[in-house]
C-alpha cells in the first residue's frame, strides 16, 4: 500500500487532484508552513505566493486537508497551490466578538468527544459539541475517559446514552487499557478521527496508549477541581499502529457553535420529535392547547434541564446569523465604496 494510501488517500481526492502535482495530507500546522506527507515521505510544505494572497485565512489548510503540491527543484519540500475538496469540517466560532468561524479538524470519518469521569463531566457541554459534531459531516463517538478513577462508569453511560441519541458512547482508561479496543471498531485502514475536548480529559493520554509510545506529553489535572493545562498546544495527524488516523486537539475551554442549525435538530431529536406532535404547525410551546413539548415537560418526558439548554443554544445560533448577516452586509459596502474610490480617481479624458 502506498503511503498515501495508509493516510486515507481514496478515487475522489484522486479525482479532484490537478494534472501534475503532487498528493500530500497535512498532518501539522504551525506558524511558518506545514508538514505534508507525501508519496515521497514528508516533506515542510509553503503556500505559494498567489494561494496565500486570493484567498482567506479560513480557506488556508488544516491539519486533515489533502492539498495539491509541486516539489521545489532539487529539494523535499514543497508548495502548496490547490486544497482539495473536503469530505467534513469541524468548526467553532473564533473567540471574541467577530464572526469569523476557525476550523479545528477536516476530512474526519469520526468526531470523538471526549470527557472525563470527573469533575469535567458535563451533559450540557456534550450537547454543546455534539450539535458541532452532526454539523461538521463526520460521525459522533463519545469517548469517556478515566474509568479506573471512577467506581460506576454505567451511571454516566446511561446519562449521556439519554442525550446523545443514536450516538456510540464508551467507557476507558488509558492508564490500564480498559476499553481501549473499543477504538479498533471506528480505526480502521484509512479511517480518520479526532479528540475533541476540555483541557485535562486526557486526549494526549489516549494517543499514547493508541500508538504505545509517550508521543504526546502529558501533565497532571488539579485534584480540586479536576480542571486540566494545555498539553496539546497544536494539532497533529498520527498513524496509529491499527491503520487509523487521529488527531489530537488543544483543550478547548471556550467552545462557540458556528452556524450549526442542522447539527441542532440532529443533537435534539427528542425535542424536534415533540414538536412535531403539536397540534398546530406554528406552536410557540408556550400556552397554546395540544402544545406536545409543554406535556412532555409536564410528565417529565422531556426535562426542564435539556430544554432550557435546547432554547441557549437556538438563541445563540439565531445571534450567529444575524451577525453574520451584519458582517456579509458591512464587506459588501466595503467592496462597493472601494470601487466607487477607484472609478472617482480615474483619470477623466478631455472632450
Amino acid at each position: 500500500m502506498s503511503i498515501i494510501k495508509q493516510y486515507g488517500w481514496n478515487e475522489s481526492f484522486q479525482q479532484a487532484l490537478p494534472e501534475q502535482k503532487i498528493p500530500g495530507r497535512v498532518i501539522l500546522e504551525h506558524k511558518s508552513g506545514y508538514r505534508v506527507m507525501t508519496d515521497f515521505g514528508e516533506w515542510p510544505a509553503t503556500l505559494s505566493g498567489n494561494y496565500r494572497h486570493s484567498h482567506s485565512r479560513d480557506e488556508f489548510p488544516s491539519v486533515g486537508d489533502w492539498v495539491a503540491l509541486e516539489q521545489m527543484p532539487g529539494e523535499d519540500k514543497g508548495i502548496i497551490h490547490q486544497l482539495l475538496p473536503r469530505s467534513s469540517r469541524f468548526a467553532r466560532k473564533a473567540a471574541g466578538e467577530t464572526s469569523e468561524m476557525q476550523t479545528i479538524a477536516v476530512n474526519l470519518d469520526y468526531v470523538f468527544l471526549v470527557m472525563s469521569l470527573n469533575h469535567d463531566f458535563n451533559v450540557r457541554r456534550l450537547e454543546r459539541y455534539m450539535v458541532a459534531a452532526w454539523d461538521s459531516g463526520a460521525m459522533p463517538v463519545v469517548v469517556l475517559t478515566k474509568s479506573d478513577q471512577c467506581e460506576d462508569p454505567a451511571v454516566y453511560l446511561k446519562e449521556v446514552a439519554a442525550t446523545a441519541f443514536g450516538v456510540d458512547v464508551f467507557a476507558v482508561s488509558a492508564l490500564t487499557g480498559a476499553g481501549m479496543d473499543a477504538f479498533n471498531r471506528y480505526l480502521t485502514d484509512g479511517k480518520t478521527g479526532a479528540l475533541l475536548g476540555s483541557s485535562g480529559v486526557g486526549k494526549s493520554s489516549l494517543i499514547n496508549a493508541l500508538t504505545h509510545s509517550d508521543k504526546m506529553a502529558v501533565q497532571d489535572i488539579r485534584e480540586d477541581d479536576s480542571k486540566g493545562r494545555h498539553t496539546t498546544t497544536h494539532r497533529e495527524l498520527v498513524l496509529l499502529p491499527g491503520g487509523g488516523l487521529l488527531i489530537d486537539t488543544p483543550g478547548m475551554r471556550e467552545f462557540q457553535l458556528a452556524d450549526s442549525a442542522d447539527g441542532l435538530d440532529a443533537s435534539f431529536q427528542d425535542i424536534t420529535g415533540f414538536a412535531a406532535e403539536c397540534r398546530f404547525r406554528d406552536c410557540s410551546h408556550q400556552q397554546e392547547p395540544g402544545c406536545r413539548i409543554q406535556s412532555a415537560l409536564t410528565s417529565g418526558e422531556l426535562p426542564e434541564e435539556r430544554y432550557e439548554s435546547y432554547l441557549k443554544l437556538l438563541r445563540e445560533l439565531d445571534y450567529i446569523e444575524r451577525k453574520s448577516d451584519a458582517a456579509k452586509q458591512q464587506a459588501e459596502r466595503a467592496v462597493w465604496k472601494q470601487r466607487t474610490k477607484e472609478y472617482r480617481s480615474r483619470p477623466v479624458k478631455k472632450r
